[in-house]
């Protein structure tokens, strides 16, 4: 998606505030920048994941190369580069924070967010993101589905992502990937979205920390823990993504 900021809710100065307030003196073990993903390990063996939109990099990590090797810095080092406005900055941050956030000791509702999601025949559902597995459920059971994602042209089912903000408001649900985080959308989308029902950020990036949703109209978290840090980590390097990640984490979720 591309930058739709605005004012109101800062849910990536919270989640830095948060996730800097849980680091302590918690080293960095290694990190991983692959095509898709960034994963970041923890001394503690705690390993999380976020998206890092590698594809739109035409030039290097200025920050990053100042800050190499990664491996052996303090975590807080690298939380601090939540909402830069540098995607792959973010994204090391919010794999990071993550790490600390996506523990396997919370009481979880497991399995696919579906299970956890009322969808009513009459809801018009806004999907930020195109999440493919989950559209034919979507669609057989409520009235509409708008799904929004990043498109070079407008065609088929999927709208451009600036559009979002317009059909939000008309929704009784709305579905927002996490990726929406790193790229600093979020706050905009979660604003459009006060009237829906139901508001689930979801997605392997997924930071699953209700107290940084925190005034918003999120009622639902769904993201991974990662239960191999090893294995995601080598399938990160080798340009793995969603699919690759199934045998090394679980999916999870929140009811805010």
């Amino acid at each position: 998606m591309s930058a739709i900021r605005g004012g109101g809710m800062q849910v990536g100065e919270t989640l830095r505030q948060l996730a800097l307030a849980r680091a302590n003196d918690l080293l960095v073990k290694d990190v991983r920048i692959g095509l898709r993903y960034t994963g970041v390990m923890l001394e503690n063996g705690s390993t999380g994941v976020a998206y890092n939109f590698s594809r739109r990099v035409t030039k290097g990590c200025s920050v990053l190369d100042s800050m190499l090797p990664l491996a052996g810095k303090k975590a807080r080092e690298l939380i601090t580069l939540i909402d830069t406005g540098h995607e792959i900055e973010s994204s090391v941050a919010i794999a990071a924070a993550n790490a600390l956030f996506n523990t396997p000791d919370r009481k979880y509702l497991d399995g696919d967010i579906l299970r956890h999601l009322t969808l009513r025949p009459d809801d018009t559902v806004t999907v930020v993101g195109y999440f493919a597995p989950l559209v034919p459920a979507i669609r057989a059971n409520c009235s509409d589905i708008k799904i929004f994602d990043e498109v070079s042209r407008p065609g088929g089912e999927i709208l451009p992502a600036d559009e979002a903000v317009k059909w939000l408001p008309k929704s009784q649900v709305a579905l927002i990937t996490a990726t929406a985080i790193i790229n600093g959308t979020i706050d905009s989308l979660l604003e459009a979205s006060r009237a829906c029902r139901e508001v689930v950020v979801l997605g392997p990036s997924t930071p699953m920390a209700p107290e940084a949703f925190k005034g918003t109209p999120v009622t639902l978290l769904s993201g991974i823990v990662v239960h191999d840090g090893n294995e995601i980590l080598r399938r990160i390097s080798e340009g793995g993504g969603t699919r690759q990640f199934r045998a090394c984490s679980k999916k999870v979720n929140l009811q805010l």
